[in-house]
């Protein structure tokens, strides 16, 4: 199915020119993303508010939102999860907080964190539609927000609250610290977190260990049989501390503020591939039989982790325009964000004491296990600014808003696993919405156009490969300055600057049938430009095991999307249906050698030629794709003693496949979600049992995940302390039957399965 955007357009226009002059339907989801003059219904599709977050066990973004119907989790560990909405992942799902978008460096790896704090989110909004085209580009995916007070925009009353939390699955704690008052007409407030995860415990036989790609067949078929049951997943660590302070002045004429923010994280690489390039197995007269009998493990007693820290500061305002014609408001905000991420190994110091070959005798005989990393570390940078203004020019027939914005952001990539040279990304854009309920219809249209312009280069070394090999096979001979340095002059440096001129579109209208049953059907024509990773890739990738390059032909997606939804709700019952089908044309995806062209560069490798250091490799390629899907939702609410009982049942899905045959790779499999919530008081009890089904539609490279369950439950209990004081208790308990369960859409599903049977509890005192 194909959707032409300029017949959407056209489309749009007359429905515009036909419409009368008939009343806003009041609105009725609230969402810090969409004011009160927007029809909003059709764009919210999950609100996840404070009492939620503030009661779950502590966890990355993805996990966070891992449970709501169409949105899942790639995770990397516990500390990384990042959100995928109905099958979109990556640079197509839009992280936002308090609506600006978030620029970390999450899209340049598998085991990069969203680094964004959750320890005092207000809620956490998944937008789609129309009204998500306001705020950034390239959301074929959708928008998630994160909402907090740091900013306030109506003056504020004095409000402290103060949490502690404890895990069993990782023997962890976290701390929670919130402060707001209004002192002389300015609104201030102070934010804080703390958080020490440790490595976290899984089921016996949960960690599986797959043979370097180098070894030979039969090695391969013995390895991945091997469980090991330690009980814990090793660098699977987390902790992190963060502090927000803002403050704002209120006046009749609107509001302005700002927010400055620090963000300091540290966790465990719990899988980390190295190829055997560098590792001189075979040149050093070790074979790997040898290897395996001296426990001469390449990561046996290593640290590997990653630590992060970010600055952010905002400027965030509303102006009402008084006496202006053409516009009623304006709101404008500025960002300037600084962040770094380094990942790096370290030795354990009792390795270093039972180590039986010291550092000279590795270096008379090259068997350096850690070389290739001895470098140091690598540092990931994204130095960023955004500005941006919405202009109201609502009345009191319909909602209409302009957006213009304009970001950029400069990355680079140091160190010794350093996989693309530094980037620039310079991003202009103008966005229009319009809302407006007439007839019984609510319509709500957008149109964006961006300019893109990606600046960046890609080296080669015609030479590198052939030095290497001559490098182990004599050190004497080759490990002089000299010979590194002719290395170097043979590197060679192709400068790109990419530009690209995108436009979207998307229209929904809705109608409610009766006093029960509404209705929504959706278009969006949405073009998303390739991401500078997608772009100036080249190099090894040794977080996902692969050797990735990119691909600086590549063109803008566009996401051509229909979607179609009922909902019913006549107070105790209701139920839910939505199906879309998504037609992506020009699909950028991650494409892994097959097993037989690997196999072609092992034998190369023995001919003196560049078999990509071991690893996988994998290159950015693209063509049309189609996804399509399902969710669906039901529950009834029953009259039970004093309370209320509410039972449901939801299910998703998404398939995806590629024009010229095959499936997407990476794609979750469908899920059955049970959900039971009683509810007394102050008091609520609730179970969630997660029926996750096998995936057996892989694509290229990729093996099936074996289907798995989750049972969840949680206790809360609140204590009126009085003097507006409250204690609210939360006990939880996440894979309460210890299941073995891997992440279908994770790189390292084998190696890195999701965490065993976790019970916690959580304080929260608001005063």
């Amino acid at each position: 199915m194909k959707i032409n955007k300029y017949a959407l357009l056209a489309f749009g226009i007359f429905f515009f020119h036909s419409l009368n002059a008939n009343n806003m339907e009041e609105v009725i989801v609230t969402s810090a993303i969409i004011n009160s003059n927007v029809s909003n219904t059709a764009d919210v599709i999950h609100i996840v508010d404070e009492d939620d977050i503030s009661s779950e066990a502590s966890q990355s973004l993805g996990e966070s939102v891992d449970d709501l119907l169409g949105i899942s989790s790639a995770d990397y560990g516990s500390a990384v999860g990042q959100p995928i909405i109905r099958g979109m992942s990556g640079s197509r799902v839009k992280i936002l907080d308090n609506g600006i978008v978030n620029r970390d460096v999450s899209g340049l790896g598998a085991d990069h964190i969203v680094d964004i704090d959750l320890g005092n989110a207000q809620q956490i909004e998944v937008v789609r539609g129309p009204s998500s085209l306001l705020y950034t580009n390239g959301t074929i995916g959708g928008i998630i927000n994160v909402v907090d007070r740091s900013i306030a925009m109506k003056n504020v009353e004095q409000m402290v609250k103060v949490g502690v939390e404890t895990q069993s699955v990782n023997e962890g704690e976290s701390e929670t610290f919130f402060y707001q008052d209004n002192l002389n007409n300015l609104n201030v407030s102070f934010a804080y977190k703390n958080t020490d995860f440790g490595n976290y415990d899984v089921p016996n036989g949960a960690i599986m260990h797959e043979e370097e790609e180098h070894h030979d067949d039969d090695h391969d078929e013995e390895h991945e049989e091997h469980e090991e049951n330690v009980g814990f997943l090793a660098n699977s660590d987390f902790s992190t501390e963060a502090m927000k302070f803002g403050a704002s002045t209120v006046s009749e004429n609107g509001f302005i503020g700002f927010s400055i923010s620090n963000l300091e994280s540290t966790y465990g690489i719990p899988f980390h591939s190295e190829g055997h390039e560098g590792h001189g197995q075979e040149e050093d007269g070790h074979d790997e039989d040898e290897h395996e009998e001296e426990g001469h493990d390449e990561h046996e007693g290593e640290r590997i982790f990653a630590s992060s820290e970010s600055d952010k500061f905002d400027i965030k305002g509303s102006y009402i325009l008084d006496g202006l014609s053409f516009a009623n408001s304006v709101d404008f905000f500025y960002r300037d964000s600084e962040y770094t991420f380094t990942e790096q190994h370290a030795e354990e110091e009792h390795h270093e004491e039972e180590e039986h070959h010291d550092e000279d005798e590795h270096e008379e005989e090259g068997h350096d296990e850690h070389e290739g990393h001895a470098e140091g570390p690598t540092t990931f940078t994204n130095d960023s600014a955004e500005a941006g203004f919405i202009f109201d020019l609502s009345n009191d027939l319909f909602a209409q808003k302009v957006s213009i914005n304009l970001a950029n952001e400069d990355t680079s990539i140091i160190g010794a696993e350093a996989f693309m040279n530094p980037a620039s990304r310079d991003e202009a854009t103008i966005g229009y919405y319009f809302g407006r309920s007439v007839n019984g219809f609510d319509i709500d249209f957008a149109a964006r156009y961006d300019t893109i312009d990606n600046k960046g280069s890609v080296s080669t070394a015609h030479e590198e490969e052939h030095h290497d090999e001559e490098e182990h096979h004599d050190e004497e001979e080759h490990h002089d300055d000299e010979e590194h340095h002719d290395e170097h002059e043979e590197m060679e440096i192709n400068y790109y600057d990419r530009s690209y001129s995108d436009s979207s579109l998307a229209f929904n209208i809705g109608r409610q049938l009766n006093d029960f049953v509404d209705v929504k059907l959706g278009f969006a024509s949405v073009e998303r430009a390739p991401s500078s990773i997608e772009l100036f890739m080249n190099g090894a990738h040794l977080a996902t095991g692969r050797f990735e390059v990119g691909n600086v032909n590549l063109s803008s997606e566009t996401s051509n999307n229909v979607d179609f939804s009922v909902s019913i709700d006549n107070g105790s019952f209701y139920a839910f249906a939505s199906i879309f089908i998504n037609d992506v044309d020009n699909y950028i995806y991650l494409q892994d050698e097959t097993e037989e062209e690997h196999e072609e560069h092992e034998e190369e490798h023995e001919d003196g030629h560049d078999d990509h250091g071991g690893l996988i490799l994998a290159n950015y390629l693209q063509q049309d794709a189609e996804l399509d899907g399902y969710e669906i939702e039901f529950g009834n609410t029953f009259n039970l003693a004093s309370g209320e009982l509410l039972l449901s049942f939801g299910r998703d899905e998404v398939n995806g496949e590629f024009s010229s045959g095959g499936n997407i790779p990476r794609l979750n499999p469908a899920r059955n979600i049970y959900k039971l919530k009683y509810s007394q008081d102050d008091m609520t009890f609730g179970l969630m049992f997660k029926d996750v089904e096998e995936q057996n539609d892989i694509g290229i490279g990729e093996t099936a995940t074996a289907a798995y369950d989750m049972l969840n439950a949680k206790f809360t209990k609140s204590f009126d302390l009085g003097n507006q004081s409250q204690l609210t208790l939360s006990i939880f308990g996440n894979n309460l039957t210890d299941e073995v369960a891997r992440n279908h859409s994770s790189y390292v599903k084998k190696e890195v399965p999701l965490p065993g049977r976790n019970y916690g509890v959580r304080f929260n005192l608001t005063f």
